[in-house]
């Protein structure tokens, strides 16, 4: 559907250049994924773009929805029953929240906070109706300087690069919001085709930063927001790239341009040099923290990691940095305020971190195990042993779409999806057959809670037949009962008679069993029940707020009462139960 194009920056504007810039990045996606050499050859720099802008679309539509549903609650002087639109500063400020929340990657993250940076100018008259050419350059130099102060190392050839140099050549430009944003346009593709001169990583793989030619999209969607022309973008491969072209004259994959991009001395935001053990994690979440807390967490994480960018205001903040140890980043954010939505990553052996002796950067992995886990603590320990994980927030169960980009983050051959939840088996099925078509070998073990998944991935051995080790897997856990001790949340009828409201519940393997007011009491006849069909291992998986002494209590009655079973416990997170309990 064509677009009208807008004279000033209202928000009707917000909500064109929102779709535009959806729908040019999903048309650049893959081209853009396939050029991802920088600052880690992962492959997924387009796909994190998109969801990041899909994200701002969806608040700004629910903005507008908002007060088409609202007419009832017009304001004096609106009879005629219509409800008034959304403001500019509504819409903008929609669209940065949206972008923040939903901001995927390194690149993602950045483009979150050119978003928000142009917001803060966009919105800074509450009552304006529309902002004009002027406020726009002034929107475009902010966005600029605020994605450049929240990255820790900015580098130059990348799109901090880009963003600077549209500020740069709309501070230069007069006219109105469709001039500044040509200009803006045009300088930043002429510093687009300029970064392989400045990262040796994309001089030898023959493209532009990937960042910046995503970047690139997003200002051409704006142009045509405001003009109504959809403008050319330069093309992924560099001007000079004979590389690249030498590439896919003998065939190969668009994908493979990385294998070349990393050499001795490259590293990403100051991080370390590619091949020589670098962060193994790529560990993202939004954090609920003041600014005081912020900043020490920014120290804190450069310490530990590199790649690091943390971007917000306001009380809320997007962290992302690649790490070797996942758990402490998450410690860190969880010292610093409330983190959430936290993701974690396993770089794939053909990553830029963690180069494996004979394999060339960029190739898949042979296997890997996608797992969605209930907690922060249980993303952590499902990361350090391997797998990548998807962290399924209570009362927010994933979508098979982001089962779907896990699958693709794995970057593997051979994938091996754990669900941890009767309630996700059919939203696995589908992320599994979607992959198929895909090219990726997926198996998907039904588990049907975490810890049958840690029984799984404790027999997990990547160099076994696939067959043979998702059948081990499979049978690893199928023998491990489950419980969970949770508290009621109404009164509801039971396996185990009638609970009232603050009951606490014990279910064992999804019906409840036990129904009591004390938690120790009520996890001990649990355990109880459970062991007295035999088990040689118990695991315990502590949630929030649960005190360490019920896992003393249940580890002393393990002891003392069932010879030869071992004991292990786990700190879970916000996992939803009070405590999960396995036994093999």
């Amino acid at each position: 559907m064509a677009q009208v194009p807008q004279t000033f920056f209202d928000a009707l504007a917000v909500r064109a250049w929102c779709g535009l810039a959806l729908e040019a990045l999903g048309r650049a996606r893959e081209e853009i994924d396939a050029i991802n050499v920088y600052p880690v050859a992962d492959g997924d720099t387009g796909t994190n773009l998109y969801l990041t802008v899909e994200s701002a679309a969806a608040a700004v539509e629910a903005v507008f929805a908002g007060h088409e549903a609202g007419g009832a609650a017009r304001p004096a002087g609106n009879p005629g029953g219509v409800a008034e639109g959304p403001t500019l500063a509504e819409a903008v400020r929609a669209m940065a929240h949206g972008a923040l929340i939903g901001a995927r990657g390194n690149s993602g993250t950045i483009l979150a906070q050119l978003l928000r940076g142009m917001a803060q100018v966009l919105a800074g008259e509450e009552t304006a109706v529309h902002a004009d050419g002027q406020r726009l350059r002034l929107a475009l130099r902010h966005a600029a300087d605020s994605a450049r102060r929240a990255v820790a190392h900015p580098a130059e050839g990348t799109v901090l690069t880009v963003a600077s140099a549209a500020a740069e050549a709309a501070d230069g430009a007069p006219g109105d919001c469709g001039a500044v944003a040509r200009a803006a346009y045009e300088g930043a593709r002429a510093a687009l085709a300029a970064t392989p001169g400045q990262l040796a990583v994309l001089r030898r793989a023959g493209v532009v930063d990937a960042g910046g030619r995503g970047l690139v999209a997003v200002l051409a969607a704006l142009v045509e927001t405001f003009t109504g022309e959809t403008p050319r973008v330069l093309p992924a491969v560099a001007v000079d790239g004979a590389v690249a072209g030498e590439r896919r004259a003998c065939g190969e994959a668009p994908g493979d341009l990385a294998r070349a991009a990393a050499g001795p001395g490259e590293c990403a935001d100051g991080g370390s040099v590619p091949g020589s053990g670098g962060p193994a994690f790529e560990v993202i979440y939004l954090l609920e923290a003041d600014d005081a807390a912020v900043a020490r967490l920014r120290e804190r994480l450069d310490g530990l990691g590199d790649s690091l960018v943390v971007v917000g205001g306001d009380g809320l903040w997007n962290v992302h940095v690649h790490v070797d140890d996942a758990g402490a980043a998450v410690e860190a954010g969880v010292e610093a305020g409330r983190p959430y939505r936290i993701r974690i990553t396993h770089f794939s052996a053909g990553d830029v971190h963690t180069t494996g002796a004979g394999r060339s950067l960029g190739e898949r992995a042979q296997r890997a195990v996608v797992a969605v886990v209930p907690g922060e603590g249980l993303a952590g320990l499902y990361a350090e042993a391997g797998a990548t994980t998807v962290l399924a927030r209570p009362g927010e169960p994933p979508a098979s779409g982001e089962l779907v980009q896990a699958v693709r983050r794995a970057h593997a051959r051979e994938v091996v999806l754990l669900p941890n939840d009767e309630d996700l088996r059919h939203t696995a099925a589908a992320a599994a057959e979607q992959a198929r078509t895909e090219g990726v070998r997926v198996a998907l073990i039904p588990t049907r809670s975490a810890v049958q998944g840690i029984a799984a991935l404790a027999v997990h051995e990547p160099e076994r037949r696939f067959d043979e080790d998702v059948v081990a897997m499979t049978s690893a856990a199928g023998a491990t009962r489950y419980a969970e001790v949770t508290v009621a949340e109404h009164q509801s009828w039971t396996m185990a008679g009638i609970c009232q409201a603050g009951d606490v519940l014990g279910l064992i393997d999804g019906d409840v069993a036990v129904i009591g007011q004390d938690l120790t009491a009520v996890a001990e006849a649990v355990l109880d029940r459970m062991l007295a069909a035999g088990g040689e291992m118990v695991t315990l998986v502590l949630g929030d707020g649960t005190p360490e002494a019920v896992a003393d209590r249940l580890e002393a009655r393990v002891r003392e009462g069932y010879l030869a079973v071992d004991t292990v416990a786990y700190h879970g997170g916000r996992q939803g139960a009070l405590l999960l309990i396995g036994v093999e």
